[in-house]
C-alpha cells in the first residue's frame, strides 16, 4: 500500500506545478482568454458578513464561498465534509455528531456551539445546546445548497451569540435552480448507507415561487473494535451493529415579490457505539434522536429612496432523546437500566433591519432583534418504577433582545472603515456589548489589505447552567457568565489574474472566562465524592497564519491549496489545548477529462498530530478522497462515483470527556454512487 503522506505532498506539488503554468501566462491571462477560462473576471460577493451584498475584498472578514458546482464535484455528502475542506478548519467525529475546529480551538464534545450556523438566514442553533449541526443532524440535504459562505472571525457585532469564531451562511437554491423534478439516490459502502431524494421546483409566470424537497436515509452500521473494551464480558471490545442511523427531511421556499415563506422538518435517530458516560458496551438500544421544525417568513424591499428594509419572523422547535444502558448491578448477575436523557425547546423571534447609503460615503446599518425561548426543557429518568428514578425536572424559559449599528464609511476610493456595534441584553445573565473594527485599504482594484479587530461573546446555554444527574456526579450552576474572545487580524487578498488568488492571514485571539466542566472544590455527592459542574475557569490564547491559492489553468484545471499554522495555549499554564493540531494542509483539484462532461475531484487533507484529553496524542494522518463526476452525458442525468479515504488510511481523532477511549477510530476506505435524473 501507497504511504498516503508520500501521495499527499505528491499531489501538492502536481497543483503547485499546474498553479505555476499560470504565471508565465500572466500577460495573456491579462489580455482575456475568454469567459471559458476565467476564474475570477468578477470578485464574487458575499451576504453574511454584512447582511447585506458586497465584494469579499470589501468584507470585514476573512471569506471562503463554496459553490453547488464544487460540492457535487468533490462529492461532499454533508456540511461538514465542505468546512472540512476549507483552511482554518479540521473535524472530528465521535459516531454521534461532527464537531468543527476552528482556527486551533477545538473542544471535544463542545456541540459547536462557538460557530453560528444559518440557513437562509435563519440561525439553526436550537436553545438549549446552542449546537450548531453539520452532519446528517442539520437536516439540510447538500443538494439543495447553492453556496456556502464562511465568515471568520468574530461576529457579534451583527449576530450575538455564538458567532464567536464565525459564521457559516447556507445559502439554499431556489424553485427556478430546479425547473421541474428531481431525483437522486445513493448508496455507500460503509455502514451500508441507503439515501433518497425527491425534489420540485419552479418560477411561475405570476412570480411565484417554489421549491419543496424531501430526503430519507437509512444506514445499518458498522462494526467497530475499541481496545479499552477487549474483555470477554464486553464482547471483546466490538460493539456490533450500533452504528446505525436513519434520517428524514423536509424542506420548502416558497416565494413571491418580496415576501419568503421558508420551513424545515428533520428528524434524526443515531445509534452509537462508543459506550459514553460509562453506559454498558454493546448494548441495544443505545441511540440518541433528535427532531427539529422550524418556519420563517422574511421580507425584503427596498423603497424608491434606497432605503432597504429586511424583516423576519420565526417559530421553532427541537427535541432531543437519549437512551443510555447502565448496570446497577452489585454482583456478577447485570441489573441494567436505561437512562431517558430528553430535551424540549420552542422558541419565537423577530428581526428587523434598515440599510441606506448615506452622503454617498456611508452605508448605514441599523437592527434589532428579539427572540423568547417559551420552552426550554431538561428530563432525565430510568425505566425503574420508583420515584428515585427522576434525577433532573429543568423546567426553563428566558429572552433577549439586541440592537446593533453598522457603519461601512468610503473614506476614500481605496480606503474603506467599517465599524459596528452590537448590544445584547438576556433575561439571566444581562447585557454585554460587542464591537466590530475593519480598516480594508484596496491599492489597486485587484489587492486587499484588511485590518481587523472585534469581540464575541457565547451565552451559558442550559444544558451548562441547568444540568444534573440528581447530584450523583454532576451539578448545575445558573451564575455562568458568557464566554468572550477578543481578536485581531490581518488578511492580505491578491487577484494575480482573473485565473489566480492568493490569501495571506495572520490572526491572534484571546479568550476569557471559557466554559469548562471541572471538580467542583466545595460541592461533593453522599459520598463525599466532588461533583462535575460548569464553571468560567480558562482564559486561552490562539495565534496562526493561513496561506491560500486558488486558481484555474488553461488546460481546465481548477485548484485550491491552503496551508494553516496555528498555535492555541492555555494561558495559565501555557499548556497546548486539546484537539489543537499545529499543521493543516488541504488541497483541492478538479480535472476536465472530457469536453465539460466528466470530472475527476481529488482532495487532499492532512491534519498533524493533536494532544488528548488525557495527555496522550491522535497521531497525525493524511486522507485522499476522489470522485468522478459526469452532467449532461444523457439530458437530464447527473453520475457520480466516490471513494473517501482512498488508501484505507487508519487515523482516531481525540475522544471527548464523556468517553472511556483516548482516540476514536475513524472510517477507512468507502466507496459511493449517486444517480441524479431532472425531469
Amino acid at each position: 500500500m501507497r504511504n498516503p503522506v508520500d501521495v499527499f505532498r505528491g499531489f501538492c506539488c502536481l497543483l503547485g506545478l499546474s498553479l505555476a503554468f499560470v504565471l508565465p501566462a500572466q500577460a495573456q491571462l491579462d489580455g482575456g482568454l475568454g469567459g471559458e477560462l476565467s476564474l475570477f473576471e468578477e470578485i464574487p460577493s458575499v451576504f453574511g458578513a454584512s447582511k447585506y451584498e458586497q465584494k469579499v475584498t470589501e468584507a470585514p472578514s476573512s471569506i471562503s464561498i463554496v459553490t453547488a458546482s464544487e460540492i457535487r464535484k468533490y462529492g461532499y455528502r454533508t456540511l461538514a465534509e465542505v468546512l472540512n475542506s476549507l483552511r482554518g478548519f479540521y473535524l472530528t467525529n465521535d459516531r454521534t455528531y461532527h464537531y468543527a475546529g476552528v482556527r486551533g480551538f477545538g473542544r471535544p464534545g463542545d456541540y459547536n456551539s462557538r460557530l453560528l450556523v444559518l440557513v437562509d438566514g435563519h440561525t439553526m442553533n436550537e436553545n438549549l445546546y446552542q449546537s450548531g449541526f453539520l452532519g446528517n443532524e442539520l437536516g439540510l440535504e447538500v443538494d439543495l445548497i447553492d453556496r456556502v459562505e464562511v465568515i471568520r472571525g468574530p461576529s457579534s457585532s451583527l449576530y450575538g451569540t455564538s458567532a464567536f469564531f464565525g459564521v457559516v451562511n447556507v445559502v439554499t437554491k431556489r424553485g427556478r435552480d430546479l425547473q421541474g423534478t428531481e431525483v437522486s439516490v445513493s448508496g455507500e459502502t460503509a455502514r451500508e448507507v441507503a439515501t433518497g431524494r425527491l425534489s420540485y421546483g419552479d418560477r411561475f409566470a405570476n412570480g411565484f415561487e417554489m421549491l419543496v424537497s424531501g430526503t430519507i436515509g437509512d444506514a445499518k452500521g458498522d462494526e467497530w473494535y475499541y481496545k479499552e473494551f477487549d474483555d470477554p464480558e464486553s464482547n471483546d471490545g466490538v460493539a456490533k451493529d450500533l452504528d446505525g442511523e436513519d434520517f428524514y427531511n423536509l424542506y420548502m421556499k416558497l416565494s413571491k415579490g418580496d415576501w419568503t415563506l421558508t420551513g424545515l422538518a428533520s428528524d434524526r435517530t443515531k445509534e452509537y457505539p462508543t459506550a459514553p458516560w460509562e453506559t454498558v458496551f454493546n448494548y441495544s438500544p443505545s441511540e440518541m434522536t433528535e427532531e427539529h421544525y422550524y418556519v420563517d417568513l422574511s421580507y425584503d424591499h427596498t423603497f424608491d429612496n434606497d432605503l432597504q428594509l429586511n424583516a423576519r419572523t420565526y417559530y421553532d422547535d427541537y427535541q432531543y432523546e437519549g437512551l443510555f444502558p447502565y448496570d446497577w448491578s452489585e454482583g456478577d448477575e447485570p441489573d441494567i437500566y436505561v437512562g431517558r436523557d430528553t430535551a424540549e425547546g420552542n422558541w419565537w423571534g423577530a428581526e428587523l433591519q434598515l440599510s441606506k447609503l448615506i452622503a454617498e460615503k456611508h452605508l448605514v446599518v441599523l437592527g434589532s432583534e428579539y427572540r423568547d425561548n417559551l420552552k426550554q426543557d431538561q428530563y432525565y429518568w430510568d425505566d425503574r418504577d420508583d420515584a428515585e428514578s427522576i434525577l433532573l425536572d429543568s423546567q426553563e424559559t428566558s429572552d433577549y433582545w439586541a440592537v446593533y449599528l453598522q457603519d461601512e464609511f468610503q473614506l476614500s476610493d481605496n480606503l474603506i472603515l467599517n465599524a459596528g456595534v452590537r448590544h445584547d441584553n438576556y433575561s439571566n445573565f444581562g447585557g454585554t456589548t460587542n464591537p466590530r473594527l475593519a480598516l480594508i485599504y484596496s491599492p489597486t482594484d485587484k489587492t486587499s489589505v484588511k485590518l481587523l479587530y472585534g469581540t464575541a461573546f457565547r451565552a451559558p446555554n442550559n444544558y451548562e447552567m441547568f444540568y444534573h444527574d440528581g447530584y450523583y456526579t454532576s451539578a448545575d450552576n445558573p451564575d455562568l457568565d458568557p464566554e468572550t474572545i477578543t481578536s485581531y487580524e490581518v488578511v492580505v487578498e491578491q487577484y494575480f489574474s482573473d485565473n489566480l488568488r492568493g490569501v495571506l492571514t495572520g490572526f491572534y485571539n484571546e479568550i476569557e472566562d471559557l466554559i469548562s466542566q471541572v471538580e467542583s472544590e466545595t460541592l461533593v455527592n453522599e459520598y463525599d465524592e466532588p461533583l462535575w459542574i460548569f464553571e468560567n475557569a480558562g482564559e486561552v490564547e490562539a495565534w496562526g497564519v493561513e496561506a491560500e491559492l486558488e486558481g484555474k489553468l488553461p488546460a481546465g484545471l481548477k485548484g485550491r491549496l491552503s496551508y494553516t499554522y496555528q498555535e492555541t495555549e492555555d494561558k495559565e499554564t501555557g499548556r497546548v489545548l486539546s484537539n489543537s493540531p499545529e499543521h493543516l494542509v488541504k488541497a483541492n483539484l478538479t480535472i476536465p477529462l472530457w469536453n465539460e462532461r466528466l470530472f475527476c475531484g481529488i482532495e487532499e487533507q492532512y491534519v498533524s498530530s493533536a494532544k488528548t484529553l488525557s495527555g496522550g496524542k491522535a497521531d497525525s494522518y493524511a486522507v485522499t478522497n476522489l470522485t468522478l463526476f459526469s452532467s449532461g452525458l444523457y439530458d437530464g442525468l447527473e453520475l457520480s462515483a466516490s471513494v473517501y479515504n482512498l488508501f484505507d488510511k487508519e487515523y482516531g481523532n481525540p475522544g471527548s470527556s464523556e468517553h472511556y477511549q483516548d482516540t476514536l477510530e475513524q472510517e477507512g476506505r468507502t466507496f459511493r454512487l449517486k444517480l441524479t435524473y431532472a425531469f
